[in-house]
């Protein structure tokens, strides 16, 4: 038997850096890049000397990265250990295996546990794969003489396979390059490893796309979220916002972080704890994150830009932002609260959006294809009658509310002395929001090097910068 799980990737569109601190909301869209874990076991039959072991095999392949490893996992206190020393590891799907295996013997009545020793016994055999989007293939497709478009992108094989360099690092080994667009690879990954091994082990039932739709298993779906939070908490070496982990469990939404205490349990496991004896502290404690269903207005896209510049690193950039704040608290309080007025107005205005659509569907389809053919500033003359002209102020409010965010990212950041919008991304968004069809642009959540994403109107035909790679992230979003 095995078992498939997919997660999606994600785009931070409101709420950069404010995320970290409770009660401030973000704005987090799902895209249809998807992360895959397939589960099943290592070993067909059971040996009959196998009650008497102490450890069972695991086995992780990334066909992406031409690897696989081996490691043991210790039937006890579910710890893993990674058979060969010369091999590094995966600490996501690690943490991954061992949160979730310990969730599944913490969940077992005596019954269950007698199928879960046998299932473990078999040993797990894992495999993860990252649709394209979640990586730059830029080099492979210049190679090939084609466009940073799209369609290029789409051409590539399925799962195809990340460039290697070639250069040593300490030990010896080539490490694996692996250039990112930003959608939360690791999160993903975690959630879908996490997700397919509750499912196998007994732990959640999780019901198809399909089924979903029609009804969503909320207490299951909850336990996924548990378990991915804790785990890729503990595997990055720090409590995040967890927006990521979110998005990839349960799609779209407007997020509220939860409160970093939760997993202080986890964090004691992580420094020497037995997992059984604080798994059910995490299964139990009080996630008080709050997640509210949200998506962009109907008849938009979403789009993210990869611009091949390189990537920026969240955690300094985070870290220099809180020395800015300690520095210079009343500054930093000023342009926190101007930032976070800009957040909500956005939030509002596509909201408004939304219901314009419910309650006007003829006068907003109207404006969007209307207006998917137009630049911003020749929106407003489309407005024939009341409802059009109460729609492409919505749409102008939002268009404004961006340009504001990023504003007060851009001050921010000088601030702070790090590149949240980089001259060359500011560059790149301003010639892409005078494009015809462009609603609004930005940097996705803590900024840099990584991305840009736009959000465009209708079936807009747009001749993006050809050195940008741009793939449609519409997904869950769109």
């Amino acid at each position: 038997m095995a078992v498939v799980a997919s997660a999606p990737g994600k785009v931070l569109m409101t709420g950069g850096y404010l995320i970290l601190e409770r009660p401030n909301a973000g704005l987090v869209l799902s895209t249809n890049a998807r992360f895959y874990a397939i589960v099943k076991p290592v070993h067909e039959d059971v040996r009959p000397d196998s009650w008497a072991w102490a450890w069972t095999d695991i086995k992780l392949t990334s066909p992406q990265l031409s690897r696989e490893s081996m490691y043991k996992l210790e039937l006890k206190t579910f710890t893993i250990q990674c058979a060969s020393s010369s091999e590094s590891g995966n600490p996501f799907v690690e943490q991954a295996v061992q949160y979730a295996v310990a969730a599944a013997h913490a969940t077992s009545d005596n019954n269950k546990k007698n199928l879960l020793q046998k299932l473990l016994l078999q040993g797990l055999d894992i495999t993860i794969l990252g649709s394209n989007d979640f990586y730059s293939y830029r080099n492979q497709i210049e190679a090939r003489g084609l466009p940073l478009t799209p369609e290029a992108l789409a051409a590539l094989p399925s799962f195809a396979s990340i460039t290697f360099n070639t250069g040593d690092i300490s030990g010896g080994n080539c490490k694996p390059e692996v250039a990112k667009t930003g959608l939360g690879s690791s999160a993903a990954m975690t959630t879908a490893v996490v997700a397919a091994l509750l499912h196998y082990l007994g732990v959640v039932r999780l019901s198809s796309a399909v089924d979903n739709q029609e009804k969503k298993n909320t207490e299951d779906l909850d336990v996924v979220h548990m378990i991915a939070q804790t785990a890729h908490c503990i595997a990055q070496g720090k409590v995040g916002s967890g927006f990521d982990v979110s998005s990839a469990v349960y799609g779209s939404q407007r997020y509220v972080r939860f409160s970093p205490q939760v997993i202080s349990s986890a964090q004691v496991a992580a420094k020497g704890a037995l997992l059984p004896e604080v798994i059910t502290d995490i299964l139990k404690g009080k996630w008080d994150h709050e997640r509210t269903d949200f998506s962009l207005p109907p008849l938009m896209n979403l789009l993210l830009g990869e611009p091949g510049t390189g990537g920026s690193s969240t955690p300094s950039m985070v870290g220099a932002v809180k020395k800015w704040q300690k520095t210079d608290p009343q500054k930093s309080l000023d342009t926190w609260k101007k930032l976070s007025e800009a957040n909500v107005e956005l939030e509002s205005q596509l909201n408004l959006l939304s219901r314009f659509a419910e309650e006007q569907w003829d006068a907003y389809k109207c404006v969007i294809n209307s207006c998917s053919r137009l630049t911003s500033d020749k929106w407003i003359e489309q407005a024939s009658d009341s409802s059009k002209e109460a729609v492409i102020k919505a749409l102008l409010g939002a268009r404004d509310a961006m340009l504001s965010i990023r504003d007060h990212m851009r001050l921010m950041g000088e601030a702070a002395g790090v590149p949240i919008e980089p001259e060359s991304q500011t560059q790149l968004l301003d010639t892409t929001m005078d494009l015809e069809g462009v609603l609004l642009g930005g940097v996705p959540g803590a900024g840099g090097f990584d991305a840009i994403f736009v959000v465009t109107l209708g079936d807009s035909s747009m001749q993006f910068d050809p050195s940008v790679e741009f793939t449609q992230c519409s997904g869950l979003a769109g």
